[in-house]
């Protein structure tokens, strides 16, 4: 395959490669590049968050490169200080152990088990000697560690940091010597972390790694990242049923992200489905076909039709009309109680009213009864309330 179109595929929805000239030069050598991707079992599910990061590891895959699976059971001990404002808690070698058997068997979903080096990054740094600990943190300063996001925005506000944060990226760095890694993928916000490879392959006089850094997937509120902690995730081990509801409850404009990321139609093809849907196709449609593909991913295609079927029983029961006034609500960044929407988009005459409604079990949001007064809708997000019967409107929050 000419170089052009092998780059045209890696470049595929990635946010950055860390230099694209030196990759250009590895891909002109003709041979497979070991391509390094670590998680750290810090929990015992993936997420479709996740798969940004295997999908590309599989166009990598079927491109002819090695790919190196690489389960952080070592660095889950330390814990990734990425993103926290606080120290991270410790993992147990138990509960580092039991997620990587879970990982394991969810990661091979997409990549081909056959063709997957699945490695642990325990089997060198258990090796490593307290003056080999020495050596590695000396090849950094306080300086550059402090040029981390995270670290410095602590430092600021005068919260903690414990010196074992420190050596999680040089860790982590380390693994991309013992692997000999030519490449290695990381979300955006992995960049300091996946940088620190290239310089310790550089200090240990190797060939330094090419960084592709992939964009992180929002969860179901369309606003923040992904996250089993926000509740906004989808599970790939959740039911079949699930999966295919979660999927139908995201925006029509997230649902056009969850494409470019997620779904394994072609650039081309997904151009003709927007067009679909600018001359007046319903966005509901394609959304289906979006979640039938990752459901039959994920499980397969008698579960996808099962989904469906599911899915279109309960739609049309709920009896939600394709026409409805759609209104635009400003929220605080923690949503608006279900109630205030209500009122706000003119479906109740006042908030005790919402409540009787919602305790005679007359509420609805994206089909599914709501029984809680303090139900809030996400800010970000697009539903359709309904209120008794006849009453219905299509609710974002912006």
């Amino acid at each position: 395959m000419q170089i052009e179109k092998t780059l045209e595929i890696i470049k595929r929805g990635v946010e950055e490669i860390i230099p694209e000239a030196e990759l250009i030069e590895k891909l002109k050598k003709g041979k497979p590049l070991r391509v390094k991707a670590g998680f750290d079992p810090t929990a015992p599910d993936l997420h479709l968050g996740h798969t940004v990061l295997l999908n590309k590891m599989r166009q990598l895959q079927d491109l002819g490169h090695h790919i190196m699976f690489l389960i952080g059971d070592f660095t889950g001990m330390i814990g990734d200080p990425t993103g926290k404002n606080v120290t991270r808690k410790a993992l147990s070698p138990e509960e580092v152990l039991e997620n990587a058997k879970s990982y394991k068997a969810q990661v091979f979903k997409i990549l081909d088990p056959d063709k997957t080096e699945v490695m642990f990054n325990s089997t060198w740094l258990n090796a490593f000697s307290g003056a080999d600990m020495i050596k590695l943190a000396a090849s950094s300063t306080v300086a550059r560690m402090m040029e981390r996001d995270d670290f410095s925005k602590r430092y600021a506000a005068n919260q903690s940091i414990a010196i074992h944060e420190f050596l999680y990226p040089l860790l982590q760095g380390y693994d991309s010597v013992a692997m000999k890694a030519d490449i290695e993928l990381g979300g955006t916000d992995q960049k300091f972390n996946v940088l620190m490879g290239r310089e310790q392959q550089k200090h240990n006089g190797m060939e330094p790694q090419v960084i592709i850094t992939m964009p992180l997937l929002e969860g179901l509120d369309g606003v923040n990242k992904m996250s089993k902690s926000l509740g906004n995730y989808i599970g790939i081990a959740d039911p079949a049923t699930e999966i295919f509801g979660k999927i139908m409850s995201i925006s029509d404009t997230l649902m056009w992200r969850y494409y470019d990321l997620l779904s394994f139609k072609s650039l081309s093809d997904i151009a003709a489905l927007k067009q679909e849907v600018a001359e007046g196709k319903n966005p509901r449609d394609i959304k289906v076909a979006l979640a039938m593909e990752l459901v039959e991913r994920f499980h397969d295609k008698a579960a996808a039709d099962g989904a469906y079927c599911d899915f279109t029983q309960r739609f049309q029961k709920n009896q939600i009309p394709d026409e409805m006034p759609s209104i635009e609500l400003s929220s605080p960044s923690e949503g608006l109680l279900i109630a205030n929407a209500l009122k706000s988009a003119g479906l109740v005459e006042g908030t005790s009213e919402a409540f009787r409604m919602i305790e005679q079990g007359g509420v609805k949001v994206n089909g599914e009864k709501i029984s809680a007064r303090d139900f809030v809708l996400q800010s970000g997000q697009e539903y359709v309330c309904q209120v008794g019967k006849r009453k219905f409107a299509r609710i974002k929050l912006t």
